[in-house]
């Protein structure tokens, strides 16, 4: 890889000592709370990826998923597998704008050179060069194929398509999924990783066919072994020779050899791995290189043996991390080899970053000098080409938001990353259309596309091989984009310790509520304070005057972000603080609407993996399979692991759990199967007060949570309002103050702001207005049950949305409302620090004195400014929004607040089913949410037209006049 990675044979000498001191950048920040720095190397280029539309031409692409470079090394491939839709002012997608892309750059020179953009209607990262350079191969997700393309390079055309024959994958209501592809060493045959339906097909790629296919799964194998996991959710492959070839299952974490004959595929060992195989690379003398997601390695298999020779950590240099080394998070997810096979590149999605990995001479197979010096501190001075001791990274090397594709040149000259995501910036108009520039033909709203998947944008970096040198201060500039130890002040750090230890003893309970969906401006934007649009303020103070005067008791956070953008991502940053990679491939994909299910809260194609067995399954739900082998064992491929690789285990009640401190779920992570009519006989019925006629109205989907959950709290259902989840709630707390006991983490579901359901929902909460004031409601009840109770002294209320991509927001699509109330939090501040979904957690976890889940929590600060250690005195009383009064709810006898703030009169429920008609609530997010926001704004906001201004304006400063100018009740 030319004379720098080359020569590093860890002879880099790397110190983060005075970290805070070192010449970094201070980036760009993320909702994830990392920054990035994609051009930070020395060389680099980075750019978007635009595919030329004619009727577009300044349109680019997202979710940018896997590199190919070709086998003479002149051309690269990056294919996107993500959104990508375009809508229309009709409000369906614009057909010649709503593809996946296959990008064409001649890298034979010194700069890339864009030569062509191919599409594909979908696609799930599959992608892979014939042996000859004269086709390549994608795979077409949901639509079940391979897609080949044939020609010279720069004039490539499609051509056959081979179709792999499932109807549907192994699940309740899934679609298949082919996902990783091969082409075997002598051209002939190409193998298929079948995502959705757990086993790997085989093409003849002369003949054109399918000519065998081969389910990986042990009681499908050998019916002895029915019911045992294995082989499920198959990513990766690759072939080792023209008759050996490997498998990794993700789910169940193995990597599977195989025998393939002209029409046969023979199983054989499977090979256990520490973490998630998402990607295989075949390396010298035999060696296959896997990358271990949720586990941040790489597996060294020698397939001679059939063995794992090393697992390599792949997060950082060993020094820079020593504090944590066992926590999750990097997201290794790709895998580059250098030219001469000693130095390996991988791509951390979670890190935003490359990982350089100088391999052993054990692990890379080759011979070579093994003189290796190293300091006590661990730093490495030896100039030796081959490590004595164990693989190790010796640098990183910043990238742009998650990578997820790595490439070398052939000469080493140049590394090819690409990565899926970028900022979005502010999101006004947040419908779908962002390629319409008259914004003056048709409706305002549906003239742009500003969904959050929309505005993600992908990108394509190239750089030359840093030097040693260089090397070694882009690893500075990685570990403080990510705040790796030494990033914060020695001060700050001892004053966030001293803070924290003071609340530990004073605080003893926490209560933690996530809702759903919403932006600031969309909620907040009318506070008198704060850099709120009030113009964008479609759920002002009369329909949320709990939030309201939550945010202006305390502490109005008005540059707080959710690091989720939809619900699948954001469930699992709201109780995570990370995803994993499966996550991070799917959200786009499901949410585009390519296929791919909602897998995110312990289902997995919408089965309970919650529980092992399928007997276990139907006594839950009936509707379940029977099948012993569907998705065996209690296995959740999209849960992240916890310390020291405790598999699925990386979330906030195991964390809890793990300190010994009391948990109790209200509603979080539930099957809800059964909470959708469609399922007839088998719904569970809507009970206000299930506890009497003890009816179970939640199965929990998470082992862990079996125990601990309240089976009368009913979890997402629109039909049901959150009034009487706060009941429930309610009830189970007035025992906890009789007994004088309370759990140390509560975990309450609040989702009714997500709205929907209007011809079904009960009580008369059928309107957006009333579902959002009736969730309003219940989080002002929660805070004043706690406010006036004996627990009041020693109880903090953290509330949060999962996600915000269901609103606009002058400032960005990720910018949402965080509340906090309890004892020692500020009153009437506004704290305008970056905040993020990370730093809850982070801030939960040291006031209850539970350890960190995984890399992002352990690294990040808590909200230090929130506190005050005076302000041990709090109280609050809810308000019933005045539009709930047209409801059946049991509510109290109106007040004169109600009177000084009433709400507009609600459309009725027939108008909202009317303007909603063909969207999907049963479960979150499966809208078409360009329509969605537009019927919102429209049903609440009339004929007003969006604001046109788009530059992130800071409104702080004139709020009088910009209240005034607004015209909202109540103002």
């Amino acid at each position: 890889m030319g004379s720098a990675i080359l020569s590093l044979a860890g002879a880099l000498a790397l110190s983060l000592t005075g970290l805070a001191c070192a010449a970094t950048s201070a980036g760009v920040p993320t909702p994830t709370g990392q920054a990035i720095t994609p051009a930070a190397a020395p060389g680099a280029v980075f750019q978007p990826l635009n595919p030329h539309l004619s009727d577009a031409p300044d349109y680019t692409a997202g979710q940018a998923s896997a590199v190919a470079l070709s086998p003479d090394g002149k051309t690269l491939l990056i294919l996107t597998t993500g959104f990508n839709r375009v809508i229309g002012p009709d409000g369906k997608a614009i057909a010649a704008q709503s593809n996946e892309y296959i990008f064409v750059f001649d890298v034979s020179g010194a700069a890339p050179m864009q030569r062509q953009t191919l599409t594909a209607p979908n696609t799930f990262l599959g992608l892979v060069w014939a042996p000859g350079g004269k086709a390549f191969y994608v795979s077409g997700g949901m639509d079940d194929v391979v897609l080949e393309y044939v020609g010279a390079p720069g004039a490539m055309a499609p051509g056959r398509t081979f179709k792999l024959g499932h109807t549907a994958a192994l699940g309740l209501q899934a679609k298949p999924s082919p996902a990783g592809l091969a082409v075997s060493p002598d051209g002939r045959r190409l193998l298929v990783a079948n995502l959705q339906n757990d086993s790997v097909s085989l093409i003849d790629l002369a003949a054109g066919a399918v000519t065998a296919e081969q389910d990986l799964r042990p009681g499908k194998i050998d019916r002895r072994q029915s019911g045992r996991p294995g082989g499920t959710f198959p990513r990766a492959i690759a072939w080792m020779s023209d008759t050996r070839a490997y498998v990794a299952s993700q789910r169940d974490r193995e990597v599977i050899a195989l025998t393939v004959g002209a029409k046969t595929i023979t199983v054989g060992a499977r090979i256990r791995t520490s973490g998630q195989p998402v990607a295989l690379l075949p390396g010298l003398r035999g060696r296959l290189y896997a990358a271990l997601d949720n586990t941040d390695g790489v597996a060294a298999i020698d397939t001679a043996r059939g063995r794992i020779i090393e697992t390599i950590p792949t997060a950082a240099p060993p020094a820079t991390l020593s504090a944590a080394p066992s926590l999750g998070g990097a997201g290794s997810n790709a895998l580059a080899l250098s030219p001469d096979g000693r130095t390996l590149l991988v791509s951390n999605g979670g890190e935003n970053a490359l990982a350089v990995v100088k391999l052993s001479a054990a692990a890379s197979g080759l011979p070579g000098p093994t003189i290796l010096e190293e300091d006590g501190d661990g730093a490495s001075h030896g100039m030796g080409a081959a490590r004595a001791g164990p693989s190790a990274v010796v640098g990183l090397i910043p990238t742009g938001w998650y990578p997820t594709g790595v490439a070398v040149r052939p000469d080493g000259g140049q590394i090819y990353v690409v990565n899926g995501k970028s900022n979005t910036g502010p999101v006004p108009d947040n419908c779908r259309n962002n390629l319409r520039s008259d914004r003056s033909a048709g409706d305002a709203c549906r003239a742009t596309n500003e969904y959050v998947w929309q505005k993600e944008k992908a990108g394509f970096l190239t750089l030359p091989p840093p030097s040693p040198a260089q090397l070694g201060e882009l690893t500075r500039q990685v570990a403080s984009n990510d705040h790796f130890p030494g990033s914060q002040s020695a001060a700050d750090a001892a004053a966030d310790r001293d803070l924290f230890a003071f609340l530990r003893g004073h605080i003893h309970h926490v209560i933690y509520i996530v809702k759903e969906n919403r932006t600031y401006d969309q909620m907040l934007g009318d506070l008198e304070v704060g850099n709120g649009d009030p113009r964008l303020a479609v759920f002002p103070r009369a329909m949320t005057p709990n939030q309201h005067a939550l945010a202006r008791n305390f502490v109005d956070l008005d540059a707080f972000f959710d690091s989720g953008e939809s619900s699948n991502t954001g469930w699992d940053w709201s109780t995570a603080a990370r995803t994993n990679d499966f996550t991070e491939r799917e959200a786009p994909v499901n949410y585009g609407r390519r296929g791919l299910q909602y897998d995110q809260e312990g289902n997995n194609r919408n089965v309970n993996v919650g529980v092992a067995t399928s007997a276990q399954r139907v006594v839950l739900n009936p509707l379940s399979p029977k099948d012993p082998d569907i998705l065996a064992g209690a296995i959740d491929v999209a849960a992240p692991d916890g310390p020291d690789g405790a598999q699925g285990e990386g979330y906030i009640w195991n964390s809890a759990l793990r300190a010994g401190l009391s948990v109790r779920n209200f509603g979080f992570f539930g099957d809800l199967t059964r909470y959708d009519k469609a399922v007839g006989p088998y719904r569970i019925p809507l009970e206000r007060e299930p506890w009497k006629a003890q009816t179970t109205v939640y199965f929990p989907a998470k082992a862990a949570l079996a125990g601990i959950s309240d089976p009368y709290f009913r979890a997402f259902d629109q039909s049901f309002p959150d009034y009487w989840r706060f009941k429930a709630w309610e009830r189970e707390f007035d025992g906890f103050t009789a007994a004088g006991k309370a759990p140390d983490l509560m975990l309450v579901r609040l989702p009714h702001d997500h709205t929907g359901n209007f011809a079904d929902a009960i009580d008369g909460v059928n309107t957006v207005e009333t579902e959002l004031a009736d969730n309003d409601y219940a989080v002002g009840l929660l805070v004043d049950k706690v406010a006036h109770s004996p627990f009041a002294k020693d109880t903090l209320i953290f509330v949060v949305e999962d996600d915000a991509q269901d609103g606009p927001d002058h400032v960005d699509a990720h910018r949402s409302i965080a509340l906090i109330a309890g004892p020692y939090v500020k009153h009437g501040a506004v704290v305008s620090r970056y905040y993020t979904t990370v730093s809850l957690l982070r801030t939960i976890e040291a006031v209850l004195g539970a350890g960190p889940m995984g890399l992002n929590d352990g690294l990040a600060s808590p909200m230090s400014e929130v506190f005050d250690r005076a302000a041990a005195d709090w109280t609050f009383t809810a308000q019933v929004p005045a539009v709930l009064r047209t409801t059946q709810l049991p509510l109290p006898p109106a007040t004169s607040a109600e009177a000084a703030c009433p709400s507009d009169a609600p459309h009725p429920s027939t108008y909202w089913s009317a303007a909603m008609s063909g969207q999907d609530f049963r479960e979150e997010d499966r809208l078409n949410t360009g329509a969605f926001n537009l019927a919102l704004w429209r049903g609440l906001k009339g004929a007003a037209a969006y604001p046109a201004a788009r530059d992130a304006r800071d409104l702080r400063d004139g709020r009088d006049a910009l209240l005034a100018s607004a015209r909202l009740p109540c103002g």
